[in-house]
Formats: structure tokens, C-alpha cells, sequence
């Protein structure tokens, strides 16, 4: 599984002009999955969210994690993650999981951050969204479960 974080004031994510979810402080996940992932990733990216220190201490480093500063979570299902750019310059997604296999993993990591006391709204699986974030730091980082 791949997830880019980007550390946030606020974000939302909208279908069709109407607001599906929403976040003030927090992060906005973009959720990559491949066939060959499992449940372990779930398991391994949930408690590297969970604990990742990327929030500003009140001496301006980043010490703190999502629960200290009580943020919340946009997660939005991305399988372009996934892209393939070697050949051409159309991209390949066929390192994406289809859906059957992506879509219950998605869900696993939103319940595995919400069972961990994490607010996390999201977009719909597998719609068109447009996603709107302010981007605090700004702070992106990208995390790979293969690559611990």
C-alpha cells in the first residue's frame, strides 16, 4: 500500500458539487492499493499514521502526532498511485488492485484509524472527487508498506 499524508488546516472532498466529507486540522490521505497487498499493510500503515509525529509542538517542531492535536483524517481511495510511467506517456495501472481486492482493504485502514479514537472522513470509492486541502507547511510525505 502506498499513502501520500499531507498535514492540513482543512480539506474536504466533493462529488458532483456536493461536500462529502470534510476536515479542519489534520491529514489528507491518499490511499494506494496493489494486488499483492494484504492485511499486514493495513495493520502497519494504520499504526504509522497513528504515530507519526508530523505536527507542531508549541516550539515549532514536529513532535506531535494526529490524536495529540485531536485532528482528523480525509482519506480518499487513489489507485493512480499505482501508475506505471516507464513506457510512453500514457501511464499503466496495472500494479492498481481492482476493486474486489482494493476496496475492503481501503476500508479496513479507514476503520483501523477510526477504532484507534481517529475521526476520519472520506470521499466514495472508487467516484470522480475533487478533493480541496490547504496544505500546512507544507508537509507531504509518502509512505510505502513494502518498503519497511
Amino acid at each position: 500500500m502506498r499513502l501520500v499524508i499531507q498535514r492540513v488546516t482543512e480539506a474536504r472532498v466533493e462529488i458532483n458539487g456536493e461536500i462529502i466529507g470534510s476536515i479542519g486540522t489534520g491529514m489528507v490521505i491518499l490511499v494506494g492499493i496493489s494486488q499483492e497487498d494484504t492485511e499486514d499493510d493495513v495493520i502497519y500503515l494504520v499504526r504509522k499514521v497513528r504515530n507519526m509525529r508530523i505536527f507542531e509542538d508549541s516550539q515549532g517542531k514536529m513532535n506531535l502526532s494526529i490524536d495529540q492535536v485531536k485532528g482528523s483524517v480525509l482519506s480518499i481511495s487513489q489507485f493512480t498511485l499505482y501508475a506505471d510511467t516507464k513506457k510512453g506517456n500514457r501511464p499503466s495501472f496495472v500494479n492498481a488492485a481492482k476493486p474486489d481486492h482494493s476496496a475492503p482493504l481501503y476500508e479496513k485502514f479507514n476503520a483501523g484509524l477510526s477504532s484507534e479514537g481517529i475521526n476520519v472522513e472520506t470521499g466514495i470509492f472508487g467516484e470522480d472527487m475533487k478533493v480541496s486541502l490547504l496544505n500546512d507547511g507544507p508537509v507531504t510525505i509518502i509512505i510505502d508498506s513494502k518498503n519497511r
